[in-house]
């Protein structure tokens, strides 16, 4: 074995969520002017550069899912969008994307995608890619010392001209995984809320914020607020019991 296989054997193994935006993605084009979101269940190479992939549209409506799926047909970076029929089982048991969903097939550009960059640069996907409000956020798992990774993300960063944040790290060796693997049992507002309430403190002793602070925050109600994270709060018991 070379001393760099060496090397790669004792480099820290890392799960990381990476929140990321690049140009010219129709998927944050239009999770960025329409309400609900995407969830990128993988693709696959087609003839002449393009790729089709597997998203489920979702949202709190069927209308908001209805306007997202024709956004992604309208948009000039999408070739074609197949909407397949209900029943299929594109979902991990559990994985709650949302109240309304709809499973699709769309054709576009492999040169739009960020993977192959994240691939060429070590990061592993390991699970759906969540896109909503403009933003990707991809869960990943790569071999390095926690003082190469920000070299990696640079390399990723000025490939594709974007913008990638460290949003969770911990160690790929850990037991469960880290936190950011419960964190994928809840849909899109559950995760926001729960997390917004344990990034305010809404956790500590003595509390350092309230629900109707919390609410505020989001513009929704204290009603809906605390039916969220209670809902949340359930599913993460749930799962670690």
């Amino acid at each position: 074995m070379t001393g760099q296989d060496d090397a790669t054997d004792e480099a820290e193994v890392l799960r990381l969520t990476l929140k990321v935006a690049h140009p010219d993605c129709w998927s944050l084009q239009v999770t960025d002017r329409h309400d609900g979101g995407l969830i990128n269940h993988g693709a696959f190479p087609l003839a002449e550069g393009n790729i089709r992939g597997l998203f489920t549209a979702f949202g709190d409506t069927r209308a908001q899912v209805n306007d997202l799926v024709e956004a992604t047909r309208a948009s000039a970076l999408t070739e074609s969008v197949v909407e397949l029929s209900s029943g299929l089982q594109t979902h991990a048991e559990g994985f709650d994307p949302g109240n309304a969903t709809q499973d699709i097939f769309v054709e576009y550009s492999e040169e739009d995608s960020i993977e192959p960059a994240l691939t060429s640069a070590g990061f592993i996907h390991e699970g759906p890619v969540r896109i909503y409000d403009g933003y990707e956020y991809w869960p990943v798992v790569a071999q390095c010392d926690r003082a190469d990774l920000e070299e990696r993300l640079a390399t990723v960063r000025d490939r594709m001209d974007a913008t990638i944040e460290v949003q969770h790290i911990s160690s790929g060796r850990s037991h469960s995984g880290g936190s950011t693997q419960y964190l994928r049992l809840l849909s899109q507002r559950q995760r926001e809320v729960f997390e917004l309430a344990r990034r305010e403190g809404y956790y500590q002793w003595p509390r350092e914020v309230s629900l109707q602070d919390l609410a505020d925050e989001l513009d929704i109600s204290k009603t809906t607020f605390t039916e969220h994270l209670r809902k949340a709060e359930a599913k993460l018991l749930n799962d670690i019991r």
